[in-house]
């Protein structure tokens, strides 16, 4: 039977990468709050401190891209805390690339903050539970854009997508090491990140295009965090979860704001 006590994390170690800031501070708090160590791998060394100072986890500055500091940073959880069972790739981040003006250097950097981590990681942590023994859930946080057209964004789009593909066919190849492996997907979240972007670019009302009406919390991602890592979800692996207020599901319906009622597209 179901027991209260499946969604606590006690005595667990989970690795958080790109906690600084954003969804991966947040999930770093709530994997915390629900009973994990947690190790926040974050490339920025004052909001890799504050974060964990704020959470109790361990800092460990990061550049999650390089594959040297990926094991670096991996021998020192594991030296201060223990194997981690439990990651969450979440580092990532964007930029503005039209198609016709994205450079090879463009193409590449939005790869590798956005894909190339998310195999250093993976695997390394992988390996680990595998010598072990140990069962784990790895998480990867992608985006809505991974799923559907972004005009301006091809680059980020295609790593977004990388991950979903990478996370399902990570799932199969782990499988038989009780190693579950799952993605995901936020819209329009409120972070540090987006806030900046919005200034950047104009968007319809977060009312319009979302069918929720709002725009989300980065608690209700760590919320599908700490559901994914923790053993309410032992059956559940190679999935995307789309935490975005229903927009995945409207797929180019939009709210009108006057009468109510859904029409594809705006005005």
């Amino acid at each position: 039977m179901i027991d209260p006590s499946d969604i606590l994390l006690t005595g667990r170690v989970a690795v958080v990468t790109g906690g600084g800031t954003g969804i991966g501070r947040g999930v770093a708090a709530g994997l915390a709050a629900f009973g994990a160590k947690v190790a926040i791998w974050e490339r920025n060394p004052e909001s890799c401190h504050d974060a964990a100072e704020s959470s109790g986890a361990l800092g460990v500055t990061t550049d999650v891209r390089d594959s040297g500091q990926v094991d670096a940073a991996l021998q020192r959880t594991i030296s201060e805390l223990g194997v981690p069972t439990i990651l969450v790739n979440n580092a990532g981040g964007t930029f503005s690339s039209p198609l016709l003006e994205t450079s090879e250097n463009g193409w590449d950097a939005l790869y590798r903050a956005n894909l190339r981590h998310v195999l250093l990681c993976t695997q390394r942590v992988a390996r680990e539970l595998v010598a072990a023994g140990l069962p784990g859930s790895i998480m990867a946080v992608t985006s809505i854009e991974g799923v559907r057209a972004a005009p301006g964004y091809a680059a980020y789009a295609a790593a977004k997508a990388g991950v979903v593909n990478y996370t399902k066919t990570a799932a199969l190849e782990l499988a038989r090491h009780a190693i579950r492996v799952n993605a995901i997907a936020p819209d329009i979240t409120m972070t540090e990140g987006l806030a900046q972007l919005a200034g950047q670019t104009a968007t319809p009302s977060v009312g319009a295009v979302v069918p929720w009406g709002r725009a989300g919390d980065v608690d209700e991602i760590a919320s599908t965090a700490v559901f994914l890592a923790s053993g309410m979800s032992t059956y559940i692996t190679g999935q995307t979860i789309h935490v975005d207020g229903g927009t995945h599901a409207a797929g180019g319906w939009f709210r009108d704001p006057v009468t109510g009622e859904y029409r594809l597209g705006p005005a």
